[in-house]
């Protein structure tokens, strides 16, 4: 990299998180600069949270899992992030908005593994692996101006996490039917889309055995216990103070969350 360096991004993505403000991206002022990179940059950034906060990582998440969604972003592909224990909210919960720049809400399956999943497993050991699914909402935020970047931008930036919220009731995997499962989206009781689980790369048993293949290229693998965030089923609704959000997952029951306080986006003066 040239003057910027690995851990200046680190610190600098660190920052706007904590202080709630925007970055430039900076990935296309770097010549030559890779997806390897990127994640390298992604696991100094988790490093330096679960130091800096003293808490530990409880799984991943993918993000940008539709076409759509990639079209919307201007990237071609997937990408993966961490999930941390100090990033859950409680399910039902009035959750404040100062923390963030410009968030937006993502109805989503949660799967946890009872198995490690290595290399490139077939589907059949996907659904082996799994304990049970859970519906969860996951808020995104990211650290860029105006929520535009590259893929690699995004990828430093853990894939534009936040926070999660997980439903209450686990249920067994019914690997039949989880690509056609019904999702209705509710924001302050209007519906804001009507899908199913298909839209996350056709099955969202495919996303985890991509991210599976992915981990493997940088010698990691899934672990029993894993939490996984499958990717958005629907398209990210932008959260405002007073939104309640509300989605029905057929027979995996509901999940509800609310908000208040304040977001708005500022620009770096680091």
């Amino acid at each position: 990299m040239t003057s910027i360096t690995k851990l200046s991004v680190v610190d600098e993505l660190y920052w706007a998180e904590k202080n709630a403000q925007t970055l430039e991206q900076f990935a296309n002022k770097i010549d030559g600069f890779s997806e390897r990179e990127a994640y390298e940059i992604q696991q100094l950034l988790v490093d330096k949270k679960i130091e800096q906060e003293q808490t530990e990582q409880i799984g991943w998440k993918l993000g940008l899992t539709s076409k759509a969604k990639q079209q919307m972003m201007g990237v071609h592909e997937p990408s993966y992030g961490v999930l941390l224990k100090n990033m859950y909210l409680i399910e039902g919960g009035k959750h404040d908005l100062a923390p963030y720049i410009h968030p937006k809400l993502e109805p989503e399956l949660a799967f946890v593994l009872k198995k490690p999943l290595k290399g490139s497993p077939t589907l059949e050991e996907v659904i082996d692996a799994i304990d049970f699914v859970l519906p969860a909402f996951e808020i995104i935020d990211s650290r860029f101006e105006r929520f535009k970047f590259t893929l690699l931008d995004a990828i430093a930036d853990n894939s534009s996490s936040s926070r999660y919220i997980l439903g209450n009731r686990p249920i067994k995997l019914d690997a039949d039917f989880i690509d056609a499962l019904g999702v209705i989206y509710y924001k302050n009781g209007e519906i804001v889309a009507s899908t199913t689980s298909g839209a996350v790369m056709q099955n969202p048993l495919i996303s985890i055995q991509w991210l599976a293949e992915k981990l493997h290229e940088r010698n990691l693998h899934l672990k029993p216990r894993d939490l996984i965030l499958s990717g958005s089923i629907s398209e990210a609704i932008e959260i405002k103070p007073g939104d309640f959000f509300h989605a029905s997952f057929q027979s995996l029951g509901t999940i509800s969350v609310s908000f208040t306080g304040g977001a708005g986006e500022c620009h770096s003066s680091k």
